[in-house]
């Protein structure tokens, strides 16, 4: 981040010298009209804007609470501590934390070198990025839900990206844009989201959380299903597709949650497959090979006998043998 910019985070607003100086609880009509329990989008927008960036408060426990807005904090610099739905969540420098609307979470106090923005948004901000968006992937499904008020699909993400270069400056530019007031902000800025979702979507490996479900294992639970329903045409580059990932992050995710890359996969599956066809049809050995999705015979043969020590002929013969017992 430009250091310009860095030094203008930093400074100490007027809000936290009070809580350097023994102010203990926080400002409660900086932040709601009422009650501390949820914050008001009023008091933080305003008219007739759609988004908006508040530099998080340091020196100071927030207690739990929730919001009528959309919040993505990022992180700049240092550390900061959510607490949400009993769960601790440490936040490093680059993380990406997605809130949506009434997530009921607090924040541990943060020191002076913990800088983190607070992206504030009606939910008709993300109407633009979600039509940058494929219809079927965990950041559609969160922007869908932020639309409806009660019983969202996600109620947070989190994101590890450990300094994205590409979303860093995504954020620095729109956080420039808000604190100093730029022409056209609105627009510029849900283009910029956008791009930085699509930027998200290609490292789904670094997806940490998801509070309603675990979109990493669905989606290699797609993937496995996919396999077993068509090993013969099974693809890595199909799969990436279906799903709206980027071969690499696919790859990555795959790997991550398995323990095995796709091709070790869909050649387990493949040999599997292979193996009953051999005991239980009298389909010729060439003929369980293009089934299977070999074309190259010395190939599958090779494969077989590597990973049971024997021919496809002699397996059949010994595995036929014993049932026949």
């Amino acid at each position: 981040m430009k250091q310009k910019l860095l030094d203008e985070l930093m400074k100490v607003s007027e809000e936290e010298q009070k809580y350097l100086d023994g102010q203990g609880d926080i400002e409660r009509q900086l932040y709601v009209k009422e009650k501390i329990e949820e914050i008001d989008r009023e008091l933080l927008l305003g008219r007739g804007q759609l988004i908006t960036v508040r530099p998080h408060s340091r020196f100071v426990d927030f207690p739990e609470y929730r919001h009528n807005y959309v919040e993505i904090m990022y992180v700049i610099q240092g550390s900061i501590t959510h607490c949400i739905e009993g769960k601790e969540l440490v936040l490093h420098k680059g993380d990406v934390l997605m809130l949506n609307q009434q997530v009921v979470h607090s924040i541990k106090r943060a020191d002076y070198q913990d800088i983190g923005i607070n992206f504030i948004a009606l939910p008709e901000f993300f109407e633009v990025p979600l039509s940058m968006l494929g219809e079927e992937n965990v950041l559609a499904r969160f922007v869908t839900s932020v639309f409806r008020q009660k019983d969202p699909v996600s109620h947070y993400l989190l994101f590890r990206l450990q300094e994205n270069e590409q979303v860093e400056n995504l954020m620095e530019n729109m956080v420039e844009s808000m604190l100093h007031g730029y022409a056209n902000e609105d627009i510029i800025n849900q283009y910029s989201m956008g791009i930085v979702f699509l930027y998200l979507l290609n490292h789904l490996e670094n997806l940490s959380h998801n509070s309603s479900m675990d979109y990493k294992e669905t989606i290699v639970q797609a993937v496995l299903g996919y396999i077993n329903s068509d090993c013969k045409n099974a693809s890595l580059t199909r799969i990436a597709e279906d799903t709206n990932q980027s071969m690499t992050a696919l790859s990555k995710l795959i790997k991550q949650k398995t323990g095995y890359n796709f091709q070790e996969l869909l050649q387990r599956k493949r040999f599997q497959m292979a193996v009953l066809l051999l005991c239980d049809t009298k389909l010729s050995i060439e003929e369980i090979a293009l089934d299977v999705g070999y074309e190259n015979q010395s190939y599958f043969f090779r494969q077989f006998k590597k990973r049971y020590g024997m021919t496809p002929h002699k397996y059949r013969k010994e595995n036929i043998k014993d049932k026949t017992r």
